[in-house]
């Protein structure tokens, strides 16, 4: 049996906000990936890597592969360390370099 992945999708690179990165994701690993005989595209033999889940929490998640015996594989999101800015800092007196053009 596949390899599944539990894991919180990352947000869009060109969006600041964060939609969508709060459900958790259950999906299987891809599998060998092979030509296909008769057109030449990419084919996988187990078609159970096209199966993607979503769920409200990371305990959902797990609890629904070990309902089912799937092996599965915690990916934990990475925080990332957000400071807030203004607008207005960019010409506050306590700069520590001088604004200037």
């Amino acid at each position: 049996m596949m390899l599944a992945r539990i894991y919180q999708p990352a947000r869009a690179a060109t969006q600041s906000g964060l939609a969508n990165t709060r459900t958790w994701i259950h999906e299987f690993e891809q599998g060998a990936v092979s030509p296909e005989a008769l057109m030449g595209w990419q084919a996988v033999a187990d078609a159970s890597g096209h199966h993607r889940l979503e769920f409200e929490s990371r305990e959902q998640a797990i609890d629904f592969a070990r309902r089912n015996g799937i092996p599965h594989q915690v990916i934990e999101p990475q925080v990332s360390k957000r400071i807030p800015k203004a607008y207005a800092d960019n010409f506050g007196y306590r700069r520590k370099e001088p604004w200037s053009h």
